[in-house]
């Protein structure tokens, strides 16, 4: 299969490691042209039907794929695209809004572990508990002392599913400031998609600084080798899908699911007429 240049290892989050996002690429070269690309992101998904099949009959293990990105970024259309031919039998995605009252009234991470993958299962969460550090610090929604506890929270969390079995794997979307002021343009331009468009997205862009800082402070805090983060340059559709394809697929293969045994001698049973 083809090697993607620059590797997967190009985009991964370096625990503690300084990360400034205005300096990191939101639309490079792969080293290869867009038909190949196209092509080997076919393949791609074809072989990731195949892993999830079999991570679904083993039984024992789950995938969690959490999804972040500023407003634009793409996150509907990367799932769309990346998860579109898996068979929703054993993917869910869950795209988490603004808290209700009565998440409201749990500890953060309470709506989100609910929700986690079964065993069997890949999830995918469209935004995420890093909302719950996100939004509440740019807003000041609590207090300061309360929600940078809550990279240690995010971590012991994430250790723990990681501990009974799930595997997690998240990325984030990265596209410039100019990239989403073109992408909301067109929703206000075609009446197709005014549906799309929501004025308070004007508020956080124009914080976006805060959300780069932010952002950036919160996955050097909480990458790991166990639940690694993925900055992916998204501007170019079709090579952010394909790189997240081959990162899913990769990890899949790692974890090389397999068929149970039977319970049964299959030779010793005839169907009757």
């Amino acid at each position: 299969m083809h090697r993607l240049n620059p590797p997967l290892e190009r985009f991964r989050v370096l625990p503690g490691q300084p990360l400034d996002l205005h300096d990191i690429p939101t639309r490079f070269d792969a080293g290869i042209p867009k038909h190949e690309g196209k092509a080997l992101m076919h393949k791609l998904q074809k072989r990731l039907v195949e892993l999830q099949s079999l991570l679904y009959a083993e039984g024992k293990r789950s995938l969690l794929v959490v999804m972040q990105a500023m407003d634009a970024g793409g996150k509907d259309s990367t799932l769309r695209r990346v998860f579109g031919p898996v068979d929703p039998a054993g993917c869910h995605i869950t795209s988490f809004k603004a808290p209700t009252s009565e998440e409201l009234a749990q500890d953060f991470l309470w709506r989100v572990h609910q929700h986690a993958p079964r065993a069997g299962y890949i999830g995918v969460f469209n935004r995420s508990h890093y909302e719950d550090v996100v939004i509440v610090s740019i807003k000041n929604l609590v207090p300061k002392a309360k929600w940078q506890h809550r990279w240690d929270h995010i971590n012991a969390f994430e250790q723990m599913l990681t501990d009974e079995g799930t595997v997690i794997r998240k990325f984030f979307l990265h596209i410039s400031k100019d990239y989403q002021k073109k992408r909301l343009q067109r929703r206000l331009d075609r009446p197709d998609k005014h549906w799309k468009f929501n004025v308070a997205d004007l508020d956080e862009r124009a914080r976006w600084d805060d959300y780069m800082r932010v952002y950036a402070d919160t996955m050097t805090r909480t990458s790991f080798d166990h639940a690694p983060w993925l900055v992916v340059p998204a501007e170019r559709r079709w090579l952010r899908d394909l790189l997240i394809l081959k990162s899913l697929v990769d990890t899949l293969e790692a974890m090389n699911p397999q068929t149970p045994e039977p319970t049964f001698d299959p030779n010793t049973i005839t169907i009757p007429d």
